[in-house]
């Protein structure tokens, strides 16, 4: 091969990869969520995840989404902005997105996300603009150590500039520093204190010139930063976030309703164990709170596309070579090894006897047992209950079946009590049913109506 030929080649494999590359990330375009009344001009445009790696900020944002009914006003809900950088657990695979406001350039794969959200932040109804942050460390005005200093961002309200002249909210630093006593009578510790950080960017800050909330602020629109420490836990960066965005709804006159108790516990449990995903219209539907790090055989299309539904805006399945991966927000939950089946709609129900109380269950179900179960027969649909021992029946449908009868590692659960119960008509698959063996953690049927409107599908990267 000559040298001319070799170069065209490779300028076919970078374009081939650009335009891959290209395709993957518009497949991980950002969400956009309205909760409230819409109609009003006093819209909240919360944004999270403008940094992959500071997931205090997006897990807060989305838990706004999912957990928090907005009852007067309206919020605007942007919790995974740089969704790519979110799964590949970094600052920004194509640079710092958060300095690409003042100029970027229409090459930039960024760009179409940039003019995006730049298009949402100048809607008339959008009055303020909340950027989420983890920051290092702990910002102090003067120097205590290397942790605690004036150039760490961590627990602070971050300012642009004192005030700037509009009808709404304008006086920056006082609504700034009633957040800041808000989160400050809500501490978990007292190391954890809120302060305001005015960066004065007018004055000389080359990079801040660059950032979303000084947009913002020179096209009219009162925003801030918040920011909480890197040097605590998930769960407890997600709740100082949560403060503050409750306060600065509170200016604004917008109620509120969170089905939590806004403690670090509470939210802890939330985070951890108040996840599910359900694939293809709901046929199977799977809680994620203590799901194994590896499920084989399950099933997929023939054509290799998963469509799922989440209940949280941080998830999405990635597809790999040889199995599908679902990502919630910087974590890899599970891969998914998969077994190809043509997927009909042929079942709706069930009926089952549950210890002896029978039951008609809709296909995706988790199901409480606490003995045993017993799935009725069905004309033409045959029952494979994973990791029964059984090489009598190949329908084991009228098969009264317990826990011990089960083998421990087929679970899809790391403690062994979530089994699943497929369905099949021919050679073809109609669904699935959970059985929960754990009668001191009953789990009811999640409702994933999140993002009810959009109908996922897998993205390869």
């Amino acid at each position: 091969m000559n040298l001319g030929i070799l170069r065209l080649f490779s300028f076919l494999f970078i374009c081939l990869f650009v335009t891959n590359l290209n395709a993957a990330i518009k497949d991980l375009d950002f969400d956009l969520i309205k909760r409230g009344d819409n109609s009003l001009d006093n819209t909240m445009l919360i944004v999270g995840g403008i940094q992959g790696d500071e997931p205090g900020g997006f897990m807060a944002a989305s838990l706004i989404t999912t957990h928090y009914t907005i009852e007067k006003g309206s919020v605007w809900v942007i919790p995974n902005l740089n969704f790519y950088s979110i799964i590949k657990r970094n600052r920004g695979p194509f640079g710092d997105m958060n300095r690409k406001f003042a100029k970027i350039s229409k090459n930039d794969p960024d760009y179409t996300k940039i003019e995006r959200i730049k298009d949402y932040i100048l809607k008339d109804n959008v009055k303020l603009v909340l950027n989420l942050h983890d920051g290092s460390g702990f910002f102090r005005k003067k120097t205590v150590n290397g942790i605690y200093a004036p150039y760490r961002w961590g627990q602070s309200s971050i300012i642009d500039q004192t005030k700037i002249d509009v009808k709404k909210y304008g006086n920056l630093e006082e609504i700034s520093t009633l957040v800041c006593k808000h989160v400050n009578d809500n501490l978990i510790r007292q190391r954890d204190r809120y302060h305001v950080k005015n960066t004065h960017t007018r004055m000389g800050d080359k990079e801040m010139e660059k950032s979303l909330t000084y947009f913002a602020i020179n096209h009219g629109k009162p925003a801030f930063g918040n920011e909480a420490s890197k040097n605590l836990p998930l769960h407890e960066r997600a709740y100082y976030h949560l403060l503050a965005i409750e306060k600065y709804m509170d200016i604004m006159g917008i109620k509120f309703h969170r089905n939590f108790d806004l403690n670090p516990k509470s939210l802890k449990n939330v985070i951890d164990n108040d996840i599910y995903i359900s694939f293809y219209n709901d046929k199977i539907r799977l809680p994620l709170g203590e799901i194994r790090n590896k499920i084989g055989y399950f099933p997929v299309k023939k054509d290799g596309k998963i469509d799922f539904k989440p209940s949280n805006p941080l998830m999405v399945i990635i597809k790999n070579d040889e199995s599908y991966s679902i990502h919630y927000g910087n974590r890899r939950l599970a891969r998914l090894f998969p077994d190809y089946f043509d997927i009909v709609n042929e079942l709706d129900k069930v009926k089952v006897n549950i210890d002896g109380v029978e039951k008609e269950v809709e296909i995706g179900s988790i199901v409480n047992v606490e003995d045993n179960f017993l799935v009725k027969k069905s004309k033409d649909i045959r029952v494979n209950v994973i990791g029964y021992v059984n090489n009598t029946f190949e329908n084991e449908s009228g098969l009264k079946i317990s826990k011990s009868d089960i083998i421990k590692r087929f679970s899809i659960d790391k403690k062994g009590k979530l089994y699943r119960v497929e369905f099949y008509k021919d050679n073809n698959f109609v669904g699935m049913i959970i059985v929960n063996f754990d009668n001191k953690s009953p789990i009811s049927n999640k409702d994933l109506s999140v993002l009810k409107n959009n109908k996922l599908s897998s993205t390869s990267l």
